[in-house]
């Protein structure tokens, strides 16, 4: 406690603006990640064998790089082919959103295959063209089991925003290491941002637990809510165990 309160405000107030930094990142980040994951996700299950092709090396290839060196790549190598340069965190947040996309991707291609053939099926003998089954059928049932895959890549992606501090944008991980710098001490610094990294994902996991509620609700998924065994038993029921004082069926014995 007493090196937590040797951090005077000034350097509390360079933690709370990485936080902000942080969010940022994460926020724009997982907006670019979401088109990609999308665009691509759906082209890899393209009847266009070409469409296919092309969607799976982009696959392939940002699945096999470093997020990091991708980073490194766009702010250093892409200025010398086109002659303008991106700022860091804008660098960061394309190399971020490209490389998460891709892993999304495979979320959404599995998502859509997981859809019953006679879903599909269905929307052919309704006469809907492949954009209206996709619209209507497949995506509605497909998005629910998005989800908690994608909750996971979020809550990685806002990990990965800590890349970020070695090309010097000032996130969380970069303030830290200022603070560090300037009070000589580890523990406690390196222990506060962990709980805010910790608190940042507990705050996307409860919002994304809505979301997947809401998902489920609109397609008949909702889950049921937790109720006592008085509540589920009938009246009679309730009687007769209360007049032989066994346990119901399947219940522990006395």
């Amino acid at each position: 406690m007493q090196a937590v309160s040797e951090i005077s405000w000034g350097l509390w107030e360079l933690l709370l603006k990485g936080v902000w930094i942080t969010v940022q990142l994460t926020v724009f980040s997982a907006a670019l990640a979401a088109v990609v994951a999308f665009v691509i996700g759906l082209a890899r299950t393209h009847r266009m064998w070409i469409v296919r092709f092309l969607s799976g090396a982009y696959f392939e290839i940002f699945r096999g790089t470093s997020a990091l060196i991708l980073m490194f790549w766009i702010f250093f190598v892409l200025p010398i082919g086109f002659g303008w340069q991106l700022v860091p965190m804008w660098a960061a947040v394309l190399a971020l959103g490209l490389s998460y996309g891709a892993y999304g991707s495979e979320v959404v291609r599995g998502a859509l295959n997981a859809v019953a053939p006679a879903q599909r099926e269905a929307g052919i003998a309704l006469s809907f063209s492949p954009a209206q089954q996709l619209r209507k059928i497949i995506l509605p049932q497909a998005w629910p089991e998005m989800v908690p895959p994608f909750n996971n890549l979020l809550i990685e992606l806002l990990k990965g925003t800590a890349l970020v501090s070695i090309m010097g944008v000032a996130d969380i991980a970069f303030g830290a290491s200022l603070v560090r710098n300037a009070t000589g001490q580890s523990a406690p610094v390196y222990t506060i941002i962990l709980v805010m990294y910790f608190v940042l994902a507990f705050i996307l996991t409860r919002g994304m637990r809505i979301v997947e509620r809401h998902a489920k609700a609109g397609i008949g998924k909702a889950p049921e809510k937790r109720s006592g065994l008085r509540s589920r038993l009938s009246p009679d029921q309730v009687g007769d165990i209360a007049r032989s004082g066994a346990a119901p069926a399947g219940g522990a014995g006395q």
